[in-house]
C-alpha cells in the first residue's frame, strides 16, 4: 500500500526487454535506505518487487500484464520516474490510498499555469470515468492528486509548487502519456453494490419484505 506522496525521482540506469516484459534497473539514493530484497516499490505508480539492490540501484521485473496495461513500456535508459516505497505501518498518511494497481492510462490534453499552481486536463480511458468524484481523489503516475472538475472523458487536476518540483508531473506536457490509478475505495464501493442481489419483488418476498 502506498500513499500517493512522491519520495524520490529516479533514473533508469539500465533497462533489458523480455518478450512482453522487462528488466528495470533504477539508480536513486533516499528509498535504499533500508531496502530489502521482496520490498515494494512504486515506480510512476506501478507497485513493483525489488528482486536484486546495490547501494544505489534496485532491479525489478516489470511482467506482461504491467507492461500492457501502463506506460512502463515508454521507459528508455535515462527515463526519470517517480518512486514511493511502500507506506509503513506506523507511518503518515499524507495521500489516500493507492496500491499500484495501474487501472489505465490517460493524455495530458492541456497545461495551464494558474499563479503557483500548474493545471492540467487529463483524456482518460471512458471505463475509468464511473471511478472519478469531483473532489476526489486520483493517482497520476504515482501521485496522489484532487479531481477539480470533470469533463464526458477527462479530468482536470492541479499541481501545487511541492508537487511540481518533487515529481515529474510538473514537467510532463500536452500528448504525454500517464499513469492512472482510480480511487481504491471507490472500486471497493462498486464491486460490493454489484456483488448484491438485485431487490425486484419476489427478492424482497423472499427475503422477508
Amino acid at each position: 500500500m502506498f500513499t500517493g506522496i512522491v519520495e524520490e525521482v529516479g533514473r533508469v540506469a539500465s533497462l533489458r526487454a523480455k518478450p512482453q516484459a522487462m528488466e528495470l534497473t533504477i539508480a536513486c539514493s533516499l528509498v535504499l535506505e533500508d531496502v530489502k530484497r521482496g520490498d515494494s516499490i512504486s515506480i510512476n505508480g506501478v507497485c513493483l518487487t525489488v528482486s536484486t539492490f546495490t547501494h544505489n540501484t534496485f532491479t525489478v521485473d516489470v511482467i506482461p500484464e504491467t507492461v500492457k496495461t501502463s506506460t512502463m513500456s515508454e521507459l528508455k535508459s535515462g527515463s526519470r520516474v517517480n518512486l514511493e516505497r511502500a507506506m509503513p505501518a506506523n507511518g503518515r498518511f499524507g495521500g489516500h490510498f493507492v496500491s499500484g494497481h495501474i487501472d489505465g492510462t490517460g493524455v495530458i490534453r492541456s497545461v495551464k499555469k494558474e499563479s503557483n499552481a500548474l493545471t492540467k486536463v487529463i483524456e482518460v480511458e471512458p471505463e475509468l470515468m464511473k471511478y472519478m468524484m469531483l473532489k476526489g481523489s486520483v493517482a497520476v503516475d504515482g501521485t496522489s492528486l484532487t479531481i477539480f472538475d470533470l469533463e464526458n472523458k477527462a479530468i482536470t487536476i492541479s499541481l501545487i509548487p511541492t508537487t511540481q518540483e518533487d515529481s515529474l508531473l510538473g514537467e510532463k506536457g500536452i500528448g504525454a502519456r500517464v499513469n492512472i490509478e482510480c480511487d481504491l475505495l471507490a472500486k471497493y464501493t462498486e464491486r460490493i453494490q454489484s456483488a448484491q442481489p438485485k431487490m425486484t419483488r419476489s427478492w424482497l418476498a423472499e427475503n422477508g419484505f
